[in-house]
């Protein structure tokens, strides 16, 4: 059996994560999909069915490889939030976190050389502090909601936002490390 392995992701975080625990994929190759939320989707059921479509879609140009596809959304309430479009998208999105809870969920896919599938949804609660409309204004400005599910990356300035966290601070980057692994190792992939 084959054990190269292809991240249907074009997340620099989830690449270093991965590495972060000894795994290396032999290529990167993202899947241009249409990530667009289907009316009355939960975020669990979104990640799970974008993570599996990422997965499928890059198993179908490379059969016979370990491929694992993952997703993420952060939600509040019952908004959805993906990545901004633009900075008032984003300045939307930190008001609305700031001085509240919201869940962010990760989704992963794992597809075996074979074909066989693990597929798995994550849910993290991060706690932000009230923020003050001077400090989303500096935050914004910074650019580093560009490209982050909820408008923010928990590793950058908006790690100084969280009041606390239940769950997987990896999942919160973007791949809940352990779970990631645990999918791997349970379809025959061996660390080298």
């Amino acid at each position: 059996m084959s054990q190269k392995l292809i991240l249907a992701s074009a997340s620099p975080r989830r690449l270093s994560l991965l590495a972060s625990a000894g795994v290396h994929p032999d290529k990167v190759e993202p899947a241009d999909l249409d990530e667009s939320i289907i009316k009355n989707e939960t975020g669990s059921h979104l990640v799970k069915r974008l993570a599996l479509s990422k997965a499928k879609y890059v198993y179908e140009r490379n059969p016979n490889n370990f491929i694992i596809g993952a997703d993420t959304i952060v939600s509040a309430g019952r908004r959805l939030m993906g990545k901004p479009s633009d900075p008032d998208n984003a300045r939307a999105y930190i008001k609305q976190l700031s001085g509240r809870r919201h869940r962010v969920y990760g989704g992963i896919c794992v597809i075996s050389p074979k074909g066989d599938l693990s597929l798995k949804s994550i849910s993290t609660i991060v706690r932000f502090k009230r923020l003050t409309p001077d400090e989303i204004d500096a935050f914004i400005l910074t650019g580093q909601w560009k490209d982050k599910a909820g408008g923010y990356a928990i590793q950058g300035l908006a790690g100084s936002f969280v009041l606390s966290i239940n769950g997987s601070y990896t999942n919160i980057v973007g791949l809940d490390i352990a779970s990631a692994i645990a999918m791997l190792t349970g379809l025959g992939f061996k660390r080298s």
